[in-house]
């Protein structure tokens, strides 16, 4: 049985995407089954992994709002092992079309509930926002990574996101854990960056993960090539730290 996890933060431009589609090109190098969800309505995720956006005709806005079903809108990615649920610029509708339906909070769980015996992992690349999206991610989820971005303001709004996800598993998802918190964008050359390191391992210890995604150019280049780390430079910094994360999760989900 697979496992389902959220990556999301309602801060933009700390990392989720980059961690989504590196992440799950990893684990993908690792020989597990993966299926990347895009659940944020600028599809970069889905860019990301080489797919055309423009021509998405079936993607997680129809899942969402089960005008389809789940496995018609998979497609297969550029990196191995790695299928994609793509978005579309459609999605930024879903909110206002599902604030009158039903158990609006669970479209994506009722959705994907029989993914899991398919794939190893499902990860859901979330939007910057705590919105209804990005609920039903975390509804769907077993667990949720947040990134933190090695800058100032990286810990504004994570009490926020965390109150977030502890009134998910108060009322909709009891089982919903925190897989970790993820540094990203780390430059040790910058006090900043080693100080917010420190704050953020002092307070959450055991939650951070030991992997640290540093800043690395061509992590940068990758997207606009439609590939990830792992098929645009295997040889990067970048791609050492996300097959570094995806040995760290594998091995904490089998013991």
């Amino acid at each position: 049985m697979g496992k389902i996890i959220a990556i999301a933060n309602q801060k933009g431009g700390v990392g989720k995407t980059t961690t989504s589609v590196n992440l799950a090109a990893s684990l993908g190098a690792l020989e597990k089954k993966v299926l990347l969800i895009d659940a944020d309505p600028q599809a970069n995720a889905s860019s990301g992994l080489g797919i055309d956006v423009d021509t998405v005709a079936v993607g997680s806005y129809q899942v969402i709002e089960h005008s389809a079903n789940a496995k018609e809108a998979i497609v297969t990615s550029n990196a191995p092992n790695v299928d994609v649920m793509p978005a579309h610029i459609d999605l930024v509708a879903i909110e206002i079309e599902l604030v009158d339906k039903e158990e609006r909070e669970y479209m994506l769980k009722k959705a994907i509930i029989d993914l899991k015996s398919e794939y190893d992992y499902i990860l859901i690349d979330c939007a910057p926002s705590l919105g209804l999206l990005t609920l039903n991610a975390l509804t769907s989820a077993d667990s949720v990574i947040i990134p933190i971005q090695c800058e100032y303001f990286a810990l504004e709004g994570l009490g926020k996101l965390l109150n977030t996800i502890k009134s998910v598993q108060k009322i909709h998802n009891e089982a919903l854990d925190i897989e970790g918190l993820l540094l990203t964008m780390f430059d040790s050359r910058l006090r900043l960056s080693n100080q917010v390191v420190e704050e953020v391992q002092k307070h959450f210890s055991d939650m951070v993960f030991d992997t640290i995604i540093q800043r690395n150019v061509r992590l940068g280049e990758a997207p606009s090539y439609g590939e990830s780390i792992i098929n645009y430079d295997v040889s990067s910094k970048g791609a050492a730290n996300y097959l570094s994360l995806a040995k760290e999760l594998i091995k904490k989900n089998e013991l």
